[in-house]
Formats: C-alpha cells, structure tokens, sequence
C-alpha cells in the first residue's frame, strides 16, 4: 500500500514547481486545476516511473497514477498533466496557503524520504525523487534528509537485502 501513494509523489512536485505562487497569493489558487501545467505533469511522471520501477524491483505491481486514479473513478484522463488539471475528484482543491505544510513536511520529509532510503537499499536509481527531496527542503528551510523521519532503518528493516524483502513483503 505505501508504494501505491501516490500523494509523495504529487504533492512535492506540485508545490515545488509552484512555490512562488503559494508565497504570493498565500494559496489562493486551484492546486490542481491550475496548478499542473504540462511542465509539471512532467516532473510528477519522472517521479512516478521511478516508484514504479521500486515496485518492480520488489516484485510489486505498482500502477501508474493517473491510471489508478481512473480506476477509482477521480480521474478521467490517463496522463500526467490533462489527468489532473481537469480530474473530476480534483475540482476545486485550493493551494496550501503557506509552505510550511504537509504537502512537503509529511508528503517530502515522510514518503520521499522513505522512497528514497529503500530505493537506495535496492540498488534502484531516484534522481528525480531526490531532486524533488532536495528542492523542497531548500525552499522550505529544513533538511528532510538529516531529519530522517521515516527510513528503512527506522521501521526495522535496514538489515535486509532486496532478496530477503522480497520473501518477507
């Protein structure tokens, strides 16, 4: 279930590449709807491929967001921009109004850390996980990395190799 959310993926991404935004109009804009442009939808899929690459590392079928999101019937097209911006159970969703904020403090400094840290332990590659990780933590001020809230280690499963996760997952 947790490489099935996706909301690490997008909510950083999102907030990330509207960070000026959110500082300006304190959050008075659509997140998603105005929010996710082309360029954006860029940025959520590169992270997205590399969560579904973690899956198939660990022999887990992780489904692409927009097509989960189509499955539980929020979003009507099967892309990373259009599926968003103009997805039925995203309509009307404001911006935070600050970035102090759980898109980045939980969604960055909680999943991404964890995405990253078992990443790492697998021998799977996540630039763009950790360039999303790296940018919010600049913007936000904290270093996400060095509080490590949620890590392979943390949840008692440093000790294992890919080979022994799989027969424990």
């Amino acid at each position: 279930t947790t490489l099935q959310n996706a909301n690490p993926i997008i909510h950083p991404s999102i907030s990330l590449c509207n960070v000026a935004l959110i500082e300006r109009t304190r959050g008075e804009f659509l997140f998603y709807e105005e929010g996710v442009t082309e360029g954006v939808g860029r940025v959520i899929e590169a992270l997205d491929k590399e969560m579904i690459a973690i899956g198939e590392a660990l022999g887990i079928q992780v489904i692409s967001d927009p097509e989960l999101g189509i499955l539980q019937g929020y979003q009507a097209v099967n892309n990373y921009s259009t599926g968003y911006s103009t997805a039925p159970g995203f309509k009307g969703i404001r911006a935070q109004s600050q970035l102090d904020y759980r898109y980045f403090n939980e969604d960055a400094g909680f999943g991404l850390i964890f995405f990253t840290d078992l990443a790492n332990q697998i021998g799977v590659e996540t630039p763009n996980m950790k360039a999303v990780l790296r940018m919010s933590s600049l913007v936000t001020g904290r270093d996400y990395e060095a509080e490590k809230a949620r890590t392979m280690e943390s949840l008692g499963l440093g000790k294992y190799t890919l080979e022994e996760l799989n027969l424990i997952l």
